[in-house]
């Protein structure tokens, strides 16, 4: 949710009873992970929400190398309400500050803030990893610390360390496979997409210790590649 900033929005179409409506939607985070959306009365999906504020937000991770099923993506479920008056000025900064362009028609009059309070969440990172997340739990989590650093970490390995991938998938997660890639990273480890015999396969291996920074990332990968390569000898 902090990486990307639009997404897939769901309402409860006014014209069409009991139907889902699509739109695209931008959006910024406040400090418990809430959406915050600056939409026009105009809009269908906020004449929707005047009549039903249930409604869903679908973000998903860039694809990377064609498949699209095996990008991570996460689901909130909620009710879309307008940001009370004595919150606009905290909505208005979290908002503009990610989506800069806005400022030419924050102010219009059609225009206004509402937010997401989430009930629930529904998390995919990949092939086989999935599950409900407690909107408690949500709540409760911060951006990962390496969260503005993930994509020059992943674009670095699966460009000059694919066999390296290769080899602690078969030494952590126990999978022999052909070819690697890192779809996500993150302070305690990261997943990789495995190209095997039997299909695609995803899985999950754990740094040794928990990283806070791209440099510290670096030499627990570093230090995890020479141990598996001792162990292969």
């Amino acid at each position: 949710m902090y990486l990307i900033r639009t997404g897939s929005f769901s309402t409860m179409s006014r014209k069409q009873p009991g139907f889902p409506f699509g739109s695209v939607m931008p959006y910024g985070l406040d400090d418990h992970g809430r959406p915050i959306f600056l939409i026009s009365s105009m809009a269908m999906h906020t004449q929707n929400l005047q009549a039903d504020a249930r409604a869903s937000l679908l973000v998903t991770q860039p694809d990377t190398d064609g498949e699209p099923l095996g990008a991570s993506r996460v689901t909130l479920v909620g009710n879309v309400l307008p940001v009370p008056n004595t919150e606009l000025a905290q909505a208005r900064e979290l908002y503009l500050s990610r989506h800069a362009n806005s400022k030419y028609w924050v102010d219009f009059e059609d225009f206004s803030f509402h937010r997401m309070d989430v009930i629930d969440v529904y998390y995919v990172g990949g092939f086989g990893v999935m599950g409900w997340v407690s909107a408690s739990d949500y709540d409760r989590s911060q951006p990962d610390p390496l969260a503005d650093s993930m994509a020059g970490i992943i674009q670095h390995m699966n460009a000059d360390h694919k066999d390296a991938l290769v080899l602690l998938a078969r030494t952590n997660a126990r999978i022999e496979s052909m070819e690697a890639m890192m779809t996500a990273v993150d302070r305690l480890g990261f997943h990789v997409r495995l190209k095997t015999a039997n299909g695609m396969r995803g899985a999950r291996i754990a740094f040794p210790n928990e990283v806070r920074n791209a440099s510290e990332t670096r030499k627990v990968l570093v230090e995890m590649v020479q141990h598996a390569r001792s162990q292969a000898k």
